[in-house]
């Protein structure tokens, strides 16, 4: 266990109306703990996942764009809105690790082809030359490692069902060494034995069931009554 907790600190120039304050998850938040070495951030879209878990990597000291402690490079609106907000409570203290942002991935594989002797951590070839699941798989495969906080925002995103699990098992050879945090909408990916799941969606955030997350529910009625909830969709 690496990260315990963190705190948000607010200040005068806090405006509870202005973004990132005004996101409801975060106006009532005050702290949040985590008691696992596996925890995922689940909400809709716009809940604060991403800015929660933004506001870490930079407190870890990552780009927030995307990458780890050495990877310096330009990306447009990659300032972290609520990092300067945010303490973090460590035992013992990480600076080791990796901030995975889906939507900007393509500028730090972009990053990476700038420095050739980095790509063995990466498979040996350029990020680029991969397909998009391949090249986040290869990051997890040859980038992740022991002794270290790993920050996943989306990473489903390039992943199919099968490399999704292929995933969970990375995760799982890792868990007894290093921390995962994890913003997702997947359900298969929220299904990992024992993971703190806070649910975005309630204010304040609090833990939740996998059985009674959106995601879950929503993608087992789907898969066992397909033609009903077509119907019902397409019928309104």
């Amino acid at each position: 266990m690496y990260l315990r907790s963190l705190e948000i600190m607010r200040s005068g120039d806090s405006d509870p109306n202005r973004y990132p304050f005004s996101i409801p998850a975060i106006k009532s938040l005050t702290s949040l703990s985590f008691r696992t070495n596996v925890t995922f951030f689940v909400g809709e879209n716009g809940s604060g996942k991403s800015t929660i878990l933004e506001g870490i990597a930079y407190q870890c000291g990552f780009h927030t764009a995307g990458g780890g402690k050495n990877n310096y490079y330009e990306v447009d609106s990659s300032d972290s809105a609520l990092g300067e907000n945010i303490r973090l409570s460590w035992m013992p203290k990480m600076t080791n690790g990796f901030f995975l942002r889906a939507e900007t991935f393509y500028h730090f594989a972009s990053h990476m082809d700038t420095m050739p002797a980095s790509l063995q951590s990466y498979g040996g070839r350029s990020l680029h030359q991969q397909s998009h699941g391949e090249a986040f798989l290869s990051l997890f495969t040859h980038r992740f490692g022991e002794k270290a906080i790993y920050l996943l925002d989306e990473p489903e995103a390039a992943l199919s069902p099968a490399r999704q699990l292929a995933l969970l098992r990375i995760i799982k050879d890792l868990e007894n060494s290093a921390q995962f945090i994890i913003a997702t909408h997947s359900p298969i990916l929220l299904g990992y034995p024992n993971a703190q799941i806070l649910n975005f969606d309630e204010q304040p955030i609090e833990e939740i069931q996998y059985e009674d997350t959106l995601h879950y529910i929503i993608t087992r009625r789907f898969l066992e009554n397909r033609k009903t909830v077509l119907d019902e969709l397409f019928h309104e």
